[in-house]
């Protein structure tokens, strides 16, 4: 293709890998599977454990300890926080993805949640995008609405991830009436696009990372509606049902062997009438904000087929990271601070959740039925908080209507659209600043049918979030979960034979473990890994806390 390619990147907030109809899931997702199913499904494509760690690595196609990210910022310190990668927001060792397609001649825009610093100076217009609306945060009320309570009386757990929004450098004291912020953020973008003139050739970079299904789950009444009685058989039975349909795709093995559910908290059988109905009523509300997420995306893929435009468009979908499984009450310093504040200030009425003021979330089981047959969820390195759903749609496939089982990163796309866009990544200086380089590979040669793989068999690619490690080589992967959520020693996988990281095989082959084990130690010396077990109460107690959060379920649910 002679002309270069617009970028639309779409990325979900803690959805589940098989909750899109394209990935096995029953939910209503039209548009996003006709996308899916025109492209290249990606079986194996991995982000970090959980939200800000990715989208640094997405941004910047290197990794969250060295981008600024080493820790979330929302659970670190001033102690933390003075460490090279750990500054709580991207910092200026990197170059972002829409500074280097600003320069090469691409309109840069997002509309969406940021999370990767809340001032002007951290903000996504300082990094290169030249519109752009955004959450600074982890997350927020999808109807923007807030009980009338100071910020200081509001338990941590609530006010960290309080939303502030921003367009430009501006901070935005209100939001537009009627707010939701599928709708709002798809309304926004689709507003810059029209800003471009149609004699503008220069080809657009559009960033839209979508703050849903993150909790609290909300979502409109009528779509609610569309679910109801729909999840009445629990999370198990959803759980095999989807297994089924992954099966059916194509997109597992016959023989996969799913890890057994993880979770101390009421199976369905165990709980009462009205807790079984609290609970299906939040996956009720779960399906209807991942219907409205896709219905925002037909809307702008509307716009581009409509413009001219999406024949020359590179779609790339993905999910930030694994399916959110946390029951948040269980965090030690906040969470029965949070219970209370939550009682008192929210209506967690059955019929009233999903509502703007009802905040609820859906707990392990729903959370495992989405990242089945992989091992656990969100937070954890395992298969089930690194493995995300993620396709590529764009006409110079080879593997058009396919699906690709082979590893890849979200490292990889900035390498892959800079190559696509006819620019390279800086060697070692950006405007006067010494930077680093990228980790991830292009994706381009194997998307053209040019290379058997992405990446060469004998590379290494680590994780590591609040202690919680992984080291891969291959398809043989090292996996280290604290305890009491693990063993607290390192286990050692097959993928090939077991993609649910069921059977250890650290005893069986223990030079292989060994080998993976000193390709970790030069992760963390290559990224600057630190150990902060010991850097203070708040993060002591939160990190132990973020691999514990399969304790309890929330009450309300």
């Amino acid at each position: 293709m002679s002309k270069r390619p617009n970028f639309l990147l779409i990325v979900a907030d803690d959805l589940g890998f098989s909750d899109l109809g394209a990935f096995g899931g029953e939910i209503h997702t039209p548009h996003l599977d006709e996308l899916a199913f025109a492209g290249l499904r990606l079986t194996d494509f991995h982000a970090a454990s959980a939200c800000s760690p990715t989208r640094a690595m997405l941004l910047t196609g290197t990794d969250h300890h060295l981008a600024g990210i080493g820790a979330m910022a929302e659970f670190s310190d001033e102690t933390i926080r003075q460490h090279p990668g750990y500054e709580g927001h991207l910092n200026q060792r990197v170059v972002t993805l829409a500074e280097l397609l600003r320069d090469a001649g691409y309109r840069t825009l997002i509309s969406g949640k940021w999370h990767l610093g809340r001032t002007a100076e951290t903000s996504a217009a300082a990094r290169g995008f030249e519109r752009s609306f955004i959450l600074e945060g982890a997350a927020h009320n999808h109807y923007g609405w807030s009980p009338e309570v100071p910020a200081h009386k509001m338990p941590r757990l609530l006010h960290t991830v309080e939303g502030t929004y921003r367009e430009g450098l501006e901070p935005l004291t209100a939001l537009p009436e009627g707010f939701y912020s599928s709708d709002a953020f798809t309304d926004r973008l689709l507003d810059y696009l029209r800003e471009r003139q149609p004699d503008d050739n220069c080809p657009f970079f559009a960033y839209l990372p979508f703050s849903a299904p993150h909790f609290p789950l909300q979502a409109p009444d009528e779509l609610i509606d569309r679910y109801q009685g729909r999840y009445d058989s629990g999370p198990d039975a959803l759980r095999e049902q989807r297994l089924r349909r992954l099966k059916e795709l194509g997109l597992i093995g016959e023989d996969v062997e799913a890890h057994p559910v993880i979770a101390d908290t009421p199976n369905w059988q165990e709980l009462d009438d009205d807790g079984r109905r609290q609970s299906a009523k939040a996956m009720e509300v779960y399906a209807a904000m991942v219907e409205r997420l896709d219905w925002n995306v037909g809307r702008v893929v509307s716009h581009l087929r409509a413009t001219g435009e999406l024949e020359n468009t590179l779609v790339i979908f993905l999910s930030d990271n694994g399916a959110e499984g946390a029951a948040l009450e269980a965090l030690p310093i906040v969470g029965k601070r949070a219970q209370r504040f939550i009682g008192k200030h929210y209506d967690n009425r059955v019929e009233n959740i999903g509502r703007a003021n009802s905040y609820v979330w859906y707990g392990p089981r729903w959370a495992q039925a989405a990242t089945a047959p992989s091992r656990q969820y969100k937070l954890f390195t395992s298969q089930g908080g690194i493995r995300v759903p993620a396709f590529i749609t764009w006409p110079g496939l080879h593997r058009q209507g396919d699906i690709s089982h082979d590893f890849a990163t979200v490292m990889d796309i900035v390498p892959t659209l800079l190559e696509l866009a006819g620019t390279a990544h800086p060697v070692s200086h950006y405007q006067g600043r010494e930077i680093l380089p990228i980790r991830g590979r292009s994706l381009l040669s194997y998307l053209q049918g040019k290379s058997q793989a992405p990446h060469a068999a004998d590379e290494t690619t680590g994780w590591e979030l609040f202690r919680a490690r992984a080291i891969r080589q291959g398809n043989w992967k090292a996996l280290y979960i604290p305890k009491p959520d693990g063993p607290g020693r390192w286990q050692l996988y097959d993928l090939t034979r077991d993609p649910g990281e069921i059977h250890d095989l650290a005893q069986a082959e223990p030079a292989r473990l060994q080998a993976l084990k000193q390709h970790w130690q030069d992760y963390v010396d290559e990224t600057g890994v630190r150990d902060f077990s010991f850097a203070g109460r708040l993060f002591r107690e939160v990190a132990r806390a973020l691999v514990r959060l399969v304790t309890r379920q929330p009450r309300t649910l």
